[in-house]
């Protein structure tokens, strides 16, 4: 499991006034919290008005279908004024609230069996997911749950962009931990899952990754292809000659209508992973604003390498959250952050998404270039390296 642990914790104020009520919340889903608001207050959904504030980090966690903790503040306001008292209410959660008692991105588990010739053809590819569904119980359950999978739990395996040939199976255990949408959401675990195994497939067949992928990748995704080749030459893959202990590692990954493609330089230091530079490859339509396209992806590079490191992980004992802040949930730090160059692939196609397709690819980028180092593959998040 992932916490989302935004660096400015869940709040918002709430100011009742007799039959109206103000809201100023950093929310990702004013519609919904609108109306839970209201459900709350006994006040129809227009009397209520939702100010959205610039947010210190949301990350999916600011748009529950629960409205939680704004559920929890409209209760309080309502006793608040039933006492008599009129000023304005603020609610802070703690980070320990919410790392303890919040929302995560859900454990997955994925089983694959891959048959191969000793070219790399893909003669099968059988895959079975299994993880909690996010999408259950929520209004997005009735178009996008069908025959009881969650769509979000097989994007990224469902559509993959290479030629082969794939059984897919989903299994969603109904657990009791509650679970959410995450930066970049299915993306997260099977972008790491796929981009690793075709790097296993070329190392097995003695293959360059890069040269494989292109052979894989279907002849309709061209915008892989393009973010690849704008990857790979500006990071100088195949030319120039790394720091010795170093190695490249590659992936690339389509989501929310953008691709991004990453070339990584990594080592390992006292048996622990280095992330030395990422250079990104991105097909993202028109860039409006190409200085927020390079944000977005350097922001989303180090949220996901946050996920390789130890102690990245949420985990129970006893049906209890063990970890509270950033003492015992480790989140990648200033000096863990690499060197990371954006470059965009020229287009006058429609703008696509970009806030959270930087996300997926970088932790199996990361892990591709260990396993050519160690020789040992990665098959998990965060990383066990020994």
């Amino acid at each position: 499991y992932l916490a989302h642990a935004p660096m400015e914790p869940l709040n918002c104020v709430i100011d009742l006034k007799d039959d109206r009520c103000t809201v100023w919340a950093g929310t990702q889903f004013q519609t919904v919290d609108q109306g839970a608001v209201a459900q709350v207050l006994g006040l129809a959904p227009d009397k209520v008005t939702v100010n959205t504030l610039m947010a210190g980090g949301g990350f999916g966690r600011r748009a529950v279908p629960t409205a939680d903790y704004l559920v929890e503040a409209a209760n309080i306001v309502k006793a608040w004024k039933a006492k008599g008292n009129s000023t304005p209410l603020k609610i802070l959660w703690s980070r320990e609230d919410d790392i303890r008692g919040g929302y995560y991105r859900p454990m997955h588990v994925h089983r694959t069996e891959i048959g191969f010739d000793d070219k790399g053809n893909v003669l099968g590819w059988d895959h079975t997911i299994v993880g909690q569904s996010i999408l259950t119980g929520t209004p997005f359950e009735a178009f996008m749950v069908k025959n009881g999978v969650d769509s979000v739990s097989t994007e990224g395996v469902a559509d993959t962009p290479y030629n082969v040939p794939m059984a897919l199976q989903v299994h969603h255990p109904k657990v009791n931990v509650p679970v959410l949408w995450w930066r970049s959401v299915g993306h997260t675990h099977t972008a790491f899952v796929m981009e690793t195994l075709v790097d296993e497939i070329a190392r097995a067949t003695g293959q360059d990754p890069v040269a494989y992928r292109r052979a894989l990748i279907n002849d309709k995704h061209e915008r892989h292809l393009a973010a690849l080749d704008l990857a790979v030459d500006k990071s100088g893959y195949g030319k120039k000659t790394l720091t010795k202990g170093q190695a490249f590692g590659v992936a690339v990954h389509e989501s929310f209508g953008s691709v991004v493609a990453y070339v990584v330089e990594a080592s390992v230091a006292n048996g622990q992973p280095v992330l030395h530079r990422v250079t990104a490859g991105v097909a993202c339509g028109t860039a409006v604003n190409p200085l927020a396209v390079e944000a977005q992806v350097q922001g989303a590079a180090l949220m996901a390498l946050g996920t390789t490191l130890p102690g990245s992980a949420i985990t129970l004992k006893d049906g209890v959250v063990q970890q509270s802040n950033f003492g015992d949930y480790t989140v990648a730090r200033m000096p863990q952050m690499p060197l990371v160059a954006v470059h965009i692939v020229p287009s006058t196609e429609p703008p696509t998404g970009m806030g959270e397709p930087g996300v997926p690819p970088l932790a199996p980028a990361f892990a591709n270039a260990l396993a050519q180092l160690t020789g040992k593959p990665l098959r998990s998040l965060p990383f066990e390296m020994g």
